[in-house]
C-alpha cells in the first residue's frame, strides 16, 4: 500500500496515519503541547503553531505515545518529563478508560465490532476472527 493512498482506506487506524504519521508532524505537535514559541518561519516572522479543536484532539494520542516512551524507551535515569495535572497537583500517567463505565481499558477486552462507515472488509474479518465471543 501507497502512502498517499492511506486516506481511503476503511480504517481510522490508517486515515490517521495519512495525516499525523510523518514524525516530524509529531514532534511540531509536541512542540505545540510544550507550548514551544519560537520562531519558524522568518517572512513574515512567525513565533507558533496555533492548534484547531482538531488538533488539541491529538493531546491523548501524544501523552500515550511518550508514556509508552517513558516505559519503555527512557534510560536509567528514567523520563525525560514528568506530567503533572494543573487541578490536582498530581503528577500522572495517561490511561485509557471506558467512556461509559470509567474502568480501565485492556487490549483484551476490547471487542470489534462494525461500524456505520465500515464495509464489511477484509480489516474487520480479521479482527473478529482473533476477538473472543462474549
Amino acid at each position: 500500500m501507497r502512502w498517499g493512498e492511506l486516506k481511503r482506506e476503511k480504517c481510522s487506524v490508517a486515515r490517521t496515519i495519512s495525516v499525523i504519521g510523518d514524525r516530524w508532524t509529531l514532534l511540531i505537535l509536541r512542540e505545540c503541547f510544550l507550548r514551544a514559541r519560537r520562531p519558524y518561519q522568518e517572512r513574515p516572522r512567525r513565533y507558533e503553531y496555533r492548534l484547531t479543536q482538531k488538533g488539541l484532539e491529538l493531546h491523548p494520542v501524544l501523552l500515550t505515545i511518550a508514556h509508552w516512551g517513558d516505559r519503555h524507551m527512557a534510560g536509567a535515569k528514567g523520563p525525560p518529563v514528568l506530567y503533572e495535572h494543573r487541578p490536582c497537583g498530581h503528577r500522572f500517567d495517561p490511561v485509557l478508560t471506558c467512556s461509559e463505565c470509567a474502568e480501565r481499558l485492556a487490549p483484551r477486552e476490547v471487542r470489534v465490532r462494525p461500524g456505520p462507515g465500515g464495509g464489511g472488509d477484509a480489516l474487520l474479518a480479521r479482527a473478529e476472527q482473533h476477538t473472543p465471543p462474549g
